[in-house]
C-alpha cells in the first residue's frame, strides 16, 4: 500500500457525476484513504489491435503465402504447431473455466454454451 500513497503516478481525486446525494463524498473519501495509481506500465502481454472491417482486401484474392501448409498453426499435421505460429496456448486457469462450462453444459445444454466451448476449443483439458 505505501507503494500507491507514495508512488507519483497517482491519479487525480475525482467523483463520478450524477451520483445520489452524499455518494461523491463517500467516493472522493474512499480515494483519499487509497489513493489509486495510474495505469501499469509494465504490462506483459498488450493486446495485438484488431483490423478494422473492410482494411484486409478480399477473400477471394489469391495466398499471399502460397508455399504455407493450410495446417500452418495447428496443432497436427504439416507446418508449425500453434505455440510455433506464436498462438497463445490456455493456461491452467483457462483450462480450469472451460472445464467448469464444459460441465454445466452437460447438465444444462444450450446453444450459446456449446458456441462457446466451440469458441475455445472442445478438446482443451
Amino acid at each position: 500500500m505505501s507503494d500507491v500513497q507514495a508512488g507519483k503516478n497517482r491519479v487525480a481525486i475525482q467523483a463520478a457525476t450524477g451520483q445520489t446525494y452524499g455518494e461523491a463524498g463517500k467516493q472522493i473519501a474512499a480515494q483519499r484513504a487509497v489513493p489509486m495509481g495510474g495505469a501499469p506500465t509494465d504490462v506483459a502481454q498488450t493486446a495485438t489491435p484488431r483490423p478494422v472491417p473492410g482494411t484486409l482486401g478480399s477473400l477471394t484474392r489469391p495466398t499471399e503465402r502460397p508455399s504455407e501448409p493450410i495446417t500452418a498453426g495447428a496443432n497436427f499435421g504439416a507446418g508449425p504447431s500453434a505455440m510455433g505460429a506464436g498462438i497463445p496456448m490456455p493456461t491452467s486457469a483457462d483450462a480450469s473455466a472451460i472445464a467448469e462450462i464444459r460441465a454445466i453444459a452437460q447438465l444444462y445444454a444450450s446453444d450459446d454454451l456449446l458456441d462457446l466451448l466451440d469458441a475455445y476449443g472442445n478438446d482443451v483439458q
